[in-house]
Formats: C-alpha cells, structure tokens, sequence
C-alpha cells in the first residue's frame, strides 16, 4: 500500500520538476496580449462619442505594473505604432505617449518601490485619464467643457475596466509562465 502511495505521488508530482516555461510563450504573450487589445476596439462601432477606452493601453499599463522588469522601456515605440495603425489617431500620437508612459511609470517605480493594489489602481487611473485627455489634444481636439464632458464616460469605464484588466494580464502571466508538461 505504501509503494503504491509513493508510485501515485511520484506520478503526480513526476512530469513537474525540472521542466522550464515554454520561450516562445514566455516572450511572446505579453506582447500579443497588448496587440491584441490595441485590435478589439476597432470592432465595437460607437456612434458619435469614444466610449471603448483604450485597451491596448490599458493593457500595456497592466503589464508594466504587474510585472516592472519584464518590459523594456522603449517598446512603446514599436507598440505605440501598432496601436497608432489600428486606433484612428494620428500616426505617432500613440508611440509618444505609450513612450512618456514607460517613462513616467519607471521614475515612479524608483521613486515609490512599495505598492498595493490600491496604489496601483490609483495610478493607472490617474495615467489612463491624462493619456484619454492628451490623445484628445493630439488629435487635435481642444479640451473645452463639451470635449470634457464627451471623454468623461469613456476615462470613467477605463478606471472601472482595470481591475479586469488586471486579472486577464494575471491570468495571461500565470498561462505564460506554465511548464511545457503542464500544458499537454
């Protein structure tokens, strides 16, 4: 019986040790995961006001709190153009402000290195409404009441999207990190 428990633990626990991520998998899912959130508003039709917020960003953001190191600061140049191809913005409104964004989350990140969720929220919420506010200038738009009153449902579903946000960007890192066994 005890030879018997050993076989069904070892089994069980067997396939698990000494097997490493898949690198394909490791590198490639945040990045789709982005471009892949820069493409799905182009397939909600609004009328005459933005309501979908940027996903594309927000997921950029989501990654870049969660996990500090695993995106190098300059990808939002070759992000921001993806997403610059596929939002209807001007073409490089998207790569300056995904870039400021890397960079303004990495001086924050050295400045404030203790956070909780609570933290984070704060300050992706304060990021995406000041990213909706200057890609409106970019575009050429100049912010008066009406403007603001026009982008203010779309900043509030970004502020209230997060926390979904953040538990796909959780659920893509924890699939991104699965041992190759694991999978199969």
């Amino acid at each position: 019986m005890e030879q018997l428990n050993r076989q069904t633990n070892s089994s069980q626990y067997g396939p698990r040790i000494n097997r490493e991520p898949s690198a394909l998998r490791t590198y490639l899912v945040p990045y789709l995961s982005i471009m892949l959130g820069s493409i799905v508003p182009v397939f909600v039709v609004v009328g005459t006001m933005p309501l979908v917020p940027p996903l594309g960003f927000m997921m950029l953001l989501a990654w870049r709190i969660m996990r500090p190191g695993l995106l190098p600061i300059w990808i939002g140049l070759p992000l921001g153009a993806f997403d610059d191809l596929f939002s209807g913005q001007p073409f490089g409104s998207a790569i300056l402000l995904w870039s400021l964004t890397m960079l303004a989350i990495e001086q924050l990140e050295q400045r404030f290195p203790w956070r909780n969720f609570g933290h984070d929220w704060f300050t992706a919420s304060l990021v995406m409404a000041i990213y909706i506010l200057l890609a409106m200038i970019v575009a050429g738009n100049i912010p008066n009441y009406h403007q603001l009153l026009v982008i203010a449902p779309q900043a509030a579903l970004a502020v209230l999207m997060y926390p979904f946000i953040v538990i796909t960007v959780s659920w893509l890192d924890r699939f991104r990190l699965l041992r190759v066994r694991e999978v199969v």
